[in-house]
């Protein structure tokens, strides 16, 4: 399975991939309005997560692990590991808001929404043509989406 890897020798923490990740998931696609008017109003967030210490920065995302114990964590069965796509997905409407899958992944990859009771998880974006918009949008080619 295809999966984004994140490579801390090239990320140089311009934060491009949050961008491009809150634009994808927005309504509207526009970068402006994404930002400017759906980002507070609608609680959009990105799923993407740039991280900076120092020099070093490094983009986490979720990894779609082969065996994901957010799954296992989940009590609502609002994570379910898909078999056909390999993708851990995450289903909305059977969240409970009660964070287990927060402290199970060991990534740090999951994010509490932050105007609802649910979480923020990369879905790879789903339905969207040439892969994630993270990877595309990255200026220095530190995100890789490929199969390993």
């Amino acid at each position: 399975m295809k999966r984004v890897y994140p490579d801390k020798e090239y990320c140089i923490g311009c934060h491009l991939c949050e961008v491009a990740c809150i634009t994808a998931h927005s309504k509207s696609k526009d970068v402006i309005i994404a930002f400017r008017e759906e980002q507070g109003k609608d609680g959009l967030t990105a799923c993407k997560k740039v991280f900076e210490k120092g020099d070093i920065c490094v983009a986490i995302s979720c990894r779609h692990c082969d065996e994901p114990s957010c799954v296992a964590a989940c009590i609502s069965g609002g994570l379910h590991k898909d078999p056909e796509t390999g993708r851990t997905v995450y289903d909305r409407e059977k969240c409970v808001g009660c964070w287990s899958c927060l402290m199970a992944c060991p990534y740090g990859a999951i994010k509490r929404h932050p105007t609802e009771n649910k979480i923020v998880k990369c879905d790879l974006c789903e339905g969207r043509e040439g892969g994630p918009a993270c990877v595309a949008a990255c200026p220095n080619q530190a995100l890789k989406y490929e199969e390993r």
